[in-house]
Formats: C-alpha cells, structure tokens, sequence
C-alpha cells in the first residue's frame, strides 16, 4: 500500500513527460543489473564517473546489449579514487555529460526491476540527478543481492555471522572474476550472482 502510495506521489513530481514510461508496469520480463564507479561514498558529495549495466532474461544475461557509460568530470579525480577504479580526469575529456548520460541510462532501464550489490548506493547516485533534472526518484522494483545470498545461507550458519563481501559471494558460489571496480564487469559479475541465487535453493 505504502509502495503504491509513493510511487502515486514520484509520478505526480515528474517534471519531463519524456519519462512517464518509468511508471508503467513493466512487460519486458527482464531484470536491469546495474553498478556505478564514483568519485567517492557520498551521494551528496561524490560524482558518477561511469555507469554499466546488462539486463537479464530469464536465464540469460544479455551482455550484446549491455550499458557502458563514462562521465565527463568539472573538477579533478581524487588521488584516492582513481587507485580504486583506475579512472584518471584525462580518461574522461571525451565522456558523456552527466544528463546525456543519465537520459541513456533511464531509457535503458525503462520500467524494469532493479537488481544489484550495495545497490542502495547505486541508486542513492542515480536520484540525486532525476530528483534535480525530472524531479522524481527511481520508481522501479529493486533486489539486492547480498540480501538473497544472505537469506540462502542464514539456514546453514545459524548464528548468522555471514560474510556478505562482493569477492566472498563470488568465491562461494564459485562463479568467474573479471577485473573488479570497473562499473559493466562489476555489473554482469552481479548478474551472475543474481541468476545463480535465483536458482539456487539453498547454499
């Protein structure tokens, strides 16, 4: 009811019509895997330097048709940053403004449901630009992953001490590495995540 109730009141804040199809009941069956490299851990304060993103259909992550976005910068990456994601304020000069880049991620993205890892951040990230452009937070469906690891393991640990770590889950559902803290390899990893828990019972 409350769900309902505030997706009732994003809708009534969007400002562009362009996007109305946010709020339309998704029909696509497929799930969007998202993941985003930022300045830093501060929606508020940090920037999104790249954005990747695959969808999922049924069992099958479409990786020919994945998102892969570079930000273009105003101020300079800091040092600290860059050893994270090895993104450099030069890599950037030919990179997408950050509302193109926004507008190609909400196109792809469409009504689907959401899933990824510390999701909540990917997404805090995303709406502090549709708030200030569109005046509306994402309104779609979302799952975290560490949450459905967390809820097929919590039967064999009962004591609950679970290590949710991205590289723990990975290790433990002996799925394949690709070079982390780049934003598409991150997200079709979380993918792979999220379609081994899904048919997957219990760990």
């Amino acid at each position: 009811m409350f769900g309902a109730l505030r997706k009732k009141w994003n809708r009534k804040r969007l400002t562009d019509e362009r996007f109305a199809f946010l709020f339309e009941e998704d029909q696509s069956g497929e799930v969007v895997v998202f993941d985003c490299e930022t300045t830093g851990l501060d929606p508020k304060m940090d920037e999104i330097v790249s954005i990747g993103a695959v969808k999922i259909k049924e069992n099958r992550i479409l990786t020919d048709e994945a998102l892969h976005l570079y930000v273009r910068q105003e101020k300079q990456i800091s040092y600290k940053s860059i050893t994270i994601h090895h993104i450099r304020h030069c890599d950037l000069k030919d990179a997408l403004p950050i509302g193109e880049a926004i507008e190609k991620f909400l196109y792809f993205v469409g009504s689907r449901p959401l899933a990824g890892y510390y999701l909540e951040f990917d997404v805090a990230m995303i709406n502090k630009y549709t708030r200030a452009m569109y005046g509306i937070t994402l309104p779609n469906k979302q799952e975290e992953v560490s949450a459905i690891y967390y809820d097929k393991k919590i039967s064999t640990i009962p004591q609950g001490n679970i290590d949710l770590r991205f590289e723990t889950i990975i290790d433990d559902l002996a799925l394949p590495k690709l070079r982390a803290h780049d934003a598409l390899n991150d997200a079709v990893m979380t993918a792979m995540i999220y379609l081994k828990l899904k048919h997957t019972r219990h760990l």
